[in-house]
């Protein structure tokens, strides 16, 4: 279906991308602001400005409102990272826990012979013990131990069962899933057998079967939903966090002949939660994370033809950690190599292939992402923090991504599309800049929206637009921007830029210097988040591409418009052919996961690992720790 959009389209509906920055005409113009002279462009803007001039009062747009017009401009700040705070426990409520029916399906025969007589008085006693847990632990609690129809889980006669040992196994194995022991451990109930009193034993035995549901409801919710709320994290970070049904699961672990094993099968069981889980079990078996990093030290660059004496541990780095093919291809060279320090042509030809083997640009030219790529990047200790982090991450999205969606990973500048399961396209992608990050979400993709306005947003008018229009308001007059106040067409010259532009919107219609360039692909969010063309295209030369303003920029759209859509590359070349702005739906929404992982397995299963780019990680492990200090502040 073909619609076309109206040109009263608000230019806040989806709009991000590259900043329009501004600055003397003569000395910057739309075209530099495309290539990307970031650093020329602030200069000018701060330093080369004439005073700001006050707008003829006739102008439109808000009013002076008594502001200075020398005073400090006005900022649109984003989004902030949170001092994380645990969920809050609870007492569970064991007032109403009920006596049991004793009945021939419960009932158990005590060392005195008399049916269902200890299981009595235990279940009495739960009323006594006292275990915190979240709302909804605390809820299943009651609910179960509230009916007077269940039995004790755990505990049987004067003393726990073997399904409680092995549940107790499952829980301590619980950092094989990534997650923390910690927070599930239970000491078993400590019983003289020499001088049991049974009192005594009785009350530990039931302070025991409390505290064990509490802690498999516990490890259940996290194990499926994950330990940490990403929400509390960053407002970059947007969730709906999933709910797990925690009613069934002691009644389940209860009637299975494994108990653990029931427990153990609630972790995601994902081809990509899976490798992660292999990959952590490979370094934790391999060295316990202490194994010698090589060590690449260079300052600057290095070039075909130079001479380094670090030749040599990049030969032997390249050796450890490139593929079983590389090193096969390579024999000759790497067999040859007798530690000199000249950076000949046989090494270059093998750090090419190393390059590209990583995604880099297979140049031969060594910098600092080449290296990190070569030594590993990580020690096996960080290794093992990024694949605990990445499956705490990988439990915030569904744990079936489906045979068909768009994988976007921030860390890995990369944008993948499946299809029946498969990966079939894969392209560089350019996301937001440290000061303007992309958030961490997952979506559904509607539109292609082919030769597309640019709706600038707010804080680029602000941040970016402000200080040129204020100095001159012709400024967007004479790069062809259209502005409207209140929905109405107006010269920007004609708006009062001292006053709000809460109801002014900046547009730039389409062009060959459109900023978004030829498409764009809308999964429309409150983020004004999308992927989209850019007439930048030597961004993707980059290795760091952490250089838009939140958006996605893409280096093949024409391909990823085409796989979406489920046409070919020519018709979108069609569309585009037309000249005019105008969106397709998609035949069939496709889920989109804006991610960040730091460590994410490849389309063979093999767990690639990125640069934190934005030092995201660092919060969720802080999350980590708070949540396990919280959790123990028991009774």
């Amino acid at each position: 279906m073909t619609f076309v959009l109206k040109s009263a389209v608000s230019a806040f509906a989806v709009s991000c991308g590259l900043a329009v920055m501004a600055a003397p005409a003569h000395a910057y113009t739309l075209m530099d602001m495309l290539r990307g002279d970031r650093q020329r462009s602030q200069s000018t803007i701060f330093m080369d400005q004439a005073p700001g001039r006050p707008v003829p009062r006739g102008a439109v747009g808000g009013s002076l409102g008594g502001l200075d017009p020398e005073a400090p401009l006005p900022k649109v700040s984003g989004p902030r990272y949170y001092t994380y705070k645990a969920e809050t426990l609870q007492f569970v409520d064991t007032s109403k826990f009920a006596d049991p029916v004793v009945t021939g399906a419960v009932a158990e025969v005590s060392p005195s012979g008399e049916a269902g007589a200890e299981p009595v008085v235990q279940r009495r006693l739960l009323a006594q013990a006292k275990v915190r847990a979240n709302a909804d632990v605390a809820k299943a609690l009651e609910a179960y131990y509230g009916d007077s129809r269940n039995p004790l889980v755990w505990v049987e006669g004067n003393g726990i069962n073997e399904r409680a040992k092995s549940v107790m196994a499952a829980l301590a194995d619980a950092a094989s899933v990534g997650l923390d022991p910690a927070d599930y451990a239970i000491q078993t109930p400590a019983i003289d057998p020499a001088n049991p009193d049974p009192a005594v034993r009785d009350r530990a035995l039931t302070q025991f079967e409390l505290e064990l549901s509490a802690k498999v409801l516990a490890f259940v919710q996290d194990t499926v939903r994950g330990r940490i709320d990403p929400n509390k994290i960053s407002g970059y970070h947007d969730f709906q966090r999933k709910v797990v049904n925690l009613a069934p699961v002691l009644k389940l672990a209860r009637m299975s002949p494994d108990a653990g094993a029931y427990i153990a099968s609630r972790s995601p069981d994902s081809p990509q939660f899976e490798a992660l889980k292999a990959e952590l079990a490979k370094l934790r078996a391999a060295d316990g994370g202490k194994e010698e990093q090589i060590v690449v030290s260079l300052s600057g660059l290095l070039k075909p033809g130079d001479s380094s004496p670090e030749i040599a541990n990049i030969v032997k780095a390249v050796q450890k950690h490139g593929s079983e093919t590389l090193r096969t291809d390579h024999a000759a060279t790497l067999a040859a190599y007798t530690g000199g320090s000249n950076y000949s042509p046989d090494i270059v030809a093998l750090v090419e292939d190393f390059q590209k083997e990583r995604g880099l640009k297979a140049d031969g030219v060594i910098g600092q992402a080449t290296v990190r790529a070569m030594t590993g990047g990580d020690t096996n200790a960080s290794k093992i923090d990024k694949l605990v982090v990445a499956m705490e991450q990988a439990r915030w999205l569904p744990e079936d991504l489906g045979s068909r969606y768009v994988m976007i990973n921030q860390p890995a500048y990369m944008a993948y599309y499946h299809n029946d399961g498969k990966e079939q396209l894969s392209m560089r992608v350019v996301v937001g800049g440290k000061n303007n990050q992309t958030y961490f979400f997952d979506d559904e993709i509607e539109t292609v929206e082919f030769n597309p306005f640019w709706g600038v947003p707010q804080s680029i008018i602000i941040n970016e637009m402000l200080p040129k229009l204020r100095s001159d308001p012709n400024y967007l007059d004479q790069l062809g921007y259209e502005v409207e106040v209140n929905g109405h067409a107006v010269a920007s010259s004609s708006v009062d830029w001292y006053g709000s532009t809460d109801n002014v919107s900046v547009r730039q219609p389409p062009s060959s210097d459109n900023a978004l360039g030829e498409l764009k692909i809308l999964f429309p969010n409150s983020h004004a988040i999308y992927m989209h063309d850019t007439p930048s295209k030597s961004f993707f030369k980059r290795d760091m591409r952490a250089l838009s303003h939140g958006c996605v920029r893409l280096s093949n759209p024409r391909a990823m418009a085409a796989a979406v859509l489920g046409t070919t590359v020519d018709d979108v070349a069609k569309q585009i052919a037309n000249g005019q702005n105008h969106a397709v739906k998609v035949p069939q929404k496709v889920p989109v996961y804006v991610s960040y992982f730091t460590a994410w397995p490849n389309k063979d299963g093999v767990v690639e690992y990125f640069d934190d780019v934005y030092g995201r990680d660092a919060y969720v492990k802080k999350a980590f720790d708070a949540t396990t200090k919280a959790r123990g502040a028991q009774i």
